[in-house]
């Protein structure tokens, strides 16, 4: 199309270019021959294209028109691929709805299989897992009991511990008076607060603890601490109790100041006396002991330990180097109950074993029964064997009528005098 449209445009150039120069270059003189064929000639080419031009005219009107037809045609195929186009986006959404739609059906009818099908076989495996679950909540639930009564046990104790100090501080205000001065007493008293103590922690003389028993140290000479704890795997502790109430009774009983701290003083003196000499002795050393590197210094009065402690705040530290540990009535207690509680433990822990030990016997012994159970299963498989082949002897045999019990139920036929029948299931079996 625009290459038509190119052509005519040249040759109406071509035409007005032509008759501008003729008109330009004209003369008015008369006209020859020459021009006049000349004039023929262009004109008749003229003609010619004029002719021409017309018929691409014509020919391009046809052109546009079909052109116009084209572009209707055209327009209207657009508008029909634009309906098309919409009809396949709602095929389109009308589809997948439909498709999730069926899906969706699909799916929850599938998942209702499923869970129908699968239902038991989840139970089966579920159902063992709440079986354990309920198991464990158990155990959980009864040692949470368990340790609520041990705590409230504990409780317990330790109000018994305050209460038993307590009462041992007033026994002891009530001994004062009556121990000055005597040593042997202050030091059988001592003992006897010792020995009390030992009893209200639940442990047992002989079992759990000895008293003044006879030991050689490394140079052979005899050693009697006051008293020998045995603990679990053969293991000891030592405790000597050590009572000096003189000068401590002194100091309370003055007002003068001077005297106060002279007396005082001396208390401190005569406890570091103690420590010194229960370092010396060496107790760990002893032969037949099993002792830790400590012995425990036995001070009943707590309040006079207390006021030692206080004015000399290092004679704890100077009784540690010297292998020693200052204890009062209510550490001495509580040491006591824990070595109490460690013995039970150790108790319940032989238990567990014993229990272990005879679970395992039990076991083997099972194991054994189930052995001869099977051993007597095959014996009597094979009692049942040579049973069964000896009927199949009695009712079996090689030759027409040669079986046993046939022969001696022959006998019976041939009339001999019987009062009892064979069992009708052997006759039954007879190849006579």
């Amino acid at each position: 199309m625009e290459i038509i449209y190119l052509l005519g445009g040249i040759i109406l150039g071509a035409v007005f270019a032509w008759l501008i120069a003729k008109s330009k270059y004209s003369k008015p003189a008369g006209v020859s021959l020459e021009m006049l064929e000349n004039n023929y000639v262009q004109k008749s080419f003229y003609n010619t294209l004029n002719d021409d031009l017309k018929a691409k005219n014509s020919e391009l009107n046809n052109l546009n028109f079909k052109l116009a037809g084209f572009e209707e045609k055209s327009k209207n195929l657009e508008e029909r691929i634009e309906d098309h186009k919409n009809e396949i986006i709602d095929l389109q959404e009308k589809m997948k709805l439909e498709f999730q739609n069926l899906s969706n059906k699909i799916f929850d009818e599938k998942s209702t299989k499923f869970l129908e099908l699968n239902e038991k076989k989840v139970s089966d495996i579920l159902n063992p897992l709440s079986e354990k679950i309920k198991e464990f909540e158990k155990k959980v639930d009864e040692t949470y009991k368990e340790e609520t009564r041990e705590r409230i046990s504990l409780k317990k104790e330790l109000e018994f511990i305050v209460k038993l100090n307590q009462q041992v501080s007033e026994d002891t205000l009530k001994l004062t008076n009556a121990l000055k001065g005597d040593k042997k007493l202050q030091g059988d008293w001592g003992e006897i607060q010792l020995e009390l103590i030992l009893t209200k922690a639940g442990l047992e003389k002989d079992i759990h603890y000895r008293k003044q028993d006879n030991f050689k140290d490394e140079e052979g000479n005899n050693q009697r601490p006051d008293y020998v704890i045995n603990l679990p795997e053969d293991k000891n502790l030592i405790i000597d109790a050590k009572v000096s109430l003189v000068a401590y009774e002194q100091f309370f009983n003055t007002d003068e100041e001077d005297k106060k701290a002279e007396f005082l003083k001396i208390h401190i003196q005569n406890i570091n006396k103690h420590i010194n000499d229960l370092g010396n002795k060496n107790y760990q050393n002893l032969y037949g002991i099993n002792q830790p590197d400590y012995v425990l210094l036995f001070v009943p009065i707590e309040p006079a330990l207390y006021l030692a402690l206080k004015e000399d705040n290092r004679l704890f530290e100077k009784a540690l180097d010297k292998n020693v540990v200052l204890v009062s009535t209510s550490t001495m207690l509580a040491t006591l109950r824990t070595i109490s509680y460690i013995w039970k433990q150790d108790n319940q822990r032989r238990n567990v074993v014993e229990i272990a030990r005879e679970s395992g016997a039990l076991y083997d012994k099972f194991v054994g029964f189930i052995e001869d159970l099977v051993n007597l299963g095959k014996k009597i498989d094979g009692v049942k064997m040579d049973y069964s082949e000896a009927m199949n002897k009695l009712v079996e045999s090689k030759q027409k009528g040669g079986t046993i019990i046939g022969r001696i139920e022959r006998i019976k036929k041939l009339g001999a005098d019987t009062t009892k029948s064979l069992p009708q299931n052997l006759l039954d079996r007879i190849d006579e």
